[in-house]
C-alpha cells in the first residue's frame, strides 16, 4: 500500500488539505497527517484540523510521497521548517514523490527540488524567486518526473487525482474520479 505524508502547518489552505487527504484516502492510500507541533492546526479560513500525529513522530516512518498544502502563512511555515526541508531533499534524492500546491512549491524550490524541473504555483509565488533553472508554467498541474505541483484551491481536485495516478496508475485515478461525479 502506498503511504503519503501530508504535513499540516498553522495557516494552511483547508480546501487543499482536505481535498488531498480525502481523495488519497478514497484511493485506499495510507495518508498520515502531521502537525509541525502537537497543536490543533487552525487553517487560513479558521477551520480547525486535527492531525493524526506530530511531525517528529511521523518522521520515524518511510513514505512514498510527501504532499505540501499551500495557503499563507502555512506554506511559509513549511518552507522555514528544517525538518521539512531535509525530508524534501531526502525524498528527491531517493526518487520518491515530492508534491506541493499553491504557495507551497516555494518550499520545493528552496529545498532544491525544482532545479531543472517544470513547475507551477499560485501566480507570482515562484516568479518572484528568480529560479533560473526552473521552467515556471501557468498550467493547473505539472508533473516533471517525481515532482508534482499545482496552482491553488481551484486545482486541488485535479492535483489530488494526479497524485493518485502517480502512485497507483490511471485506472485507480479513473475509479476515484468516477465516484466524484465530475
Amino acid at each position: 500500500m502506498a503511504k503519503v505524508l501530508v504535513p499540516l502547518a498553522q495557516g494552511c489552505e483547508e480546501l487543499e488539505a482536505a481535498t488531498i487527504i480525502d481523495l488519497l484516502r478514497r484511493a485506499q492510500i495510507e495518508v498520515v497527517t502531521a502537525g509541525l507541533d502537537k497543536e490543533t492546526v487552525t487553517a487560513s479560513r479558521g477551520v480547525r484540523l486535527l492531525p493524526d500525529t506530530d511531525l517528529d513522530t511521523a518522521l520515524k516512518q518511510d513514505y512514498d510521497m510527501i504532499v505540501l498544502p499551500g495557503g499563507l502563512p502555512g506554506a511559509d511555515h513549511l518552507d522555514h521548517d528544517p525538518r521539512i526541508r531535509s525530508l524534501l531533499k531526502k525524498m528527491a534524492a531517493d526518487k520518491k514523490y515530492t508534491a506541493a500546491i499553491c504557495a507551497a512549491p516555494k518550499a520545493l524550490a528552496n529545498a532544491g527540488v525544482l532545479e531543472g524541473k517544470r513547475a507551477t504555483a499560485y501566480p507570482g509565488v515562484l516568479d518572484t524567486m528568480k529560479l533560473t533553472h526552473t521552467k515556471v508554467t501557468r498550467e493547473a498541474v505539472v508533473v516533471d518526473g517525481h515532482v508534482i505541483t499545482s496552482r491553488g484551491p481551484g486545482t486541488a481536485m485535479d492535483f489530488a487525482l494526479t497524485l493518485i495516478e502517480a502512485l497507483l496508475g490511471k485506472q485507480k485515478r479513473n475509479e476515484v474520479e468516477s465516484g466524484l461525479v465530475r
